[in-house]
């Protein structure tokens, strides 16, 4: 993602000399893509490429740096937390695991403000249940998160949980500053900006690369070797970029998927091309809790359910949260799971939250009257597009492979960090180095639009309108550029009016 590119052509002429022993930087035939003189269809896109690129880089780049430092420390608080809230989320195993049931009335015990919506289970020995409820003071998407030791029932402690991963206050306090600065749904304008120009520079800068000449293929994975001074920053920038522009689209278009703006058109078009989430079908009967015959949706009464300690006479009851878990698990859940509480007209919804690949995502609804399977919903069922959402969006998130997926996140982080300010720095150096004035580098020339051939430029604007309806944030700000763009140019044409005519006035 190069904010500015060394090869450029005649018009350009406040680059610094080179260094002793490097080459001047200067436009070659295979850059250029010209052959023998004759002009290509690359030849005449390139400027306008570098233009918007520089544009693009230079006033997009602070947005994008604020995203990928939050974005690395989200990163690292999945590990952080488990450190920071070691009390809360881990305990010495037991003999023998008490029924979910009392651990949820030593939860309510512990907080009598609050009503239990749902239960985490532990994922593993030594882990604790974690147990949650809606609370008047509590925050949208947010729950209190009671944590109970599955072998005491001793209350741990307390932790605000946020969303469908159980963020901890570490943890939201970071995603948060990613998503909107902490500063609610006005700040979300800056991650979707964010989200919205970064495959645009990042692919813009890969055609860039490709396009340079070099002497070795070898050069154009790895850094130049021997290069000096700001040949050197563009070596590093552009391979490290060639290595992460794969990982920083899918980040950008996962990242877009829950925008305030594209967002929707995202849904619109998912909804019409039949890949929506579907979700499993909690609705009782009639909206009450009795079931009555032969089970809902063809599934019938689990084999020895009517055996089952508790069982008898609850057909107009609640079989209780610890007999869903085990109807559940005859259903096929394996792994760890949550359950939410049944509500006014709802059963339980046992789902497995297991991410690490292969996946276990199913889900079943039970019938609280009579722990029926009321239905059920497997993720391999799930439209291919719906199941390629899910793993993007928790790839980016850093759930989908665990550690794995929150290091290589961690990386690719570190690796936008690395190119932005690279990018700035090579900016930096093209400055005019004559002008004892603070100042820094000149944009790519105007008017490179005017060079690409009609049958090129009116398919390409046709796609960039169509672009900037779908992600309207990156059409605005595009808008606004070339409004600002148009301005500074008026300005040039007047002020050399202005320069000319005194100039005539004094000869």
């Amino acid at each position: 993602m190069a904010i500015d590119d060394p090869v450029q052509g005649p018009e350009t002429d406040d680059r610094p000399a080179a260094p002793p022993g490097e080459a001047p930087e200067t436009a070659t035939d295979a850059e250029t893509g010209n052959s023998a003189g004759t002009p290509s269809v690359w030849s005449s896109l390139r400027p306008l490429v570098l233009r918007l690129h520089f544009y693009a880089g230079l006033l997009i780049a602070p947005l994008l740096l604020i995203a990928a430092t939050s974005g690395f420390l989200y990163a690292l608080s999945f590990q952080a937390e488990k450190v920071l809230y070691r009390h809360e989320l881990r305990v010495p195993v037991g003999d023998r695991t008490l029924p979910l049931s009392e651990q949820l009335d030593a939860a309510r015990a512990a907080r009598p403000d609050g009503t239990v919506t749902s239960v985490r289970l532990p994922s593993e020995d030594g882990a604790t249940t974690q147990v949650l409820m809606s609370t008047p003071d509590a925050e949208e998407s947010k729950s209190l998160a009671v944590f109970v030791n599955p072998y005491t029932a001793e209350v741990r402690g307390e932790l605000t949980s946020y969303g469908s991963s159980g963020a901890l206050p570490l943890r939201t306090w970071i995603s948060e500053l990613h998503r909107h600065l902490h500063l609610g749904e006005p700040g979300r304008v800056y991650s979707e900006l964010a989200a919205s120009w970064l495959w645009v520079v990042a692919l813009g800068g890969v055609l860039l690369w490709l396009a340079r000449k070099r002497t070795s293929k070898r050069a154009l994975l790895t850094p130049e070797r021997g290069a000096t001074g700001r040949r050197r920053t563009l070596s590093l920038h552009g391979s490290l970029g060639l290595w992460a522009v794969t990982g920083l689209v899918m980040l950008s278009a996962t990242g877009l998927t829950w925008s305030k703006y594209a967002g929707e058109h995202i849904g619109s078009v998912k909804d019409q091309l039949g890949g929506g989430t579907p979700v499993v079908s909690a609705a009782l009967e009639g909206g009450t809790g009795g079931a009555g015959g032969g089970g809902h949706e063809g599934h019938e009464s689990m084999p020895g359910m009517e055996n089952m300690p508790g069982m008898e006479g609850m057909s107009g009851g609640d079989v209780g949260i610890d007999l869903a878990v085990v109807a559940a698990r005859q259903a096929g859940l394996d792994g760890p799971v949550s359950v939410t509480l049944p509500t006014e007209g709802t059963g339980y919804v046992v789902a497995q939250t297991d991410t690490q690949f292969p996946v276990r995502l199913d889900s079943v609804a039970i019938d609280p009257a009579n722990g029926m399977v009321m239905d059920e919903l497997r993720f391999a069922d799930y439209p291919l597009l719906a199941q390629l959402t899910r793993f993007g969006i928790d790839a980016h998130m850093g759930v989908f492979l665990g550690v794995v997926n929150q290091l290589a996140l961690a990386v690719l982080a570190l690796s936008l960090i690395l190119i932005i300010c690279w990018g700035y720095r090579m900016w930096w150096l093209r400055r005019p180095t004559k002008d004892r004035k603070l100042s820094a580098g000149r944009a790519i020339p105007r008017g490179a639009w005017r060079k690409v051939p009609v049958t090129v430029l009116l398919p390409l604007a046709a796609a960039v309108a169509l672009i900037g309806w779908f992600l309207p944030l990156l059409g605005i700000s595009l808008l606004v550029f070339l409004a600002l763009d148009g301005l500074l140019a008026l300005r040039a044409r007047a002020r050399a009016r202005t320069d000319g005519t005194a100039r005539t006035a004094r000869t």
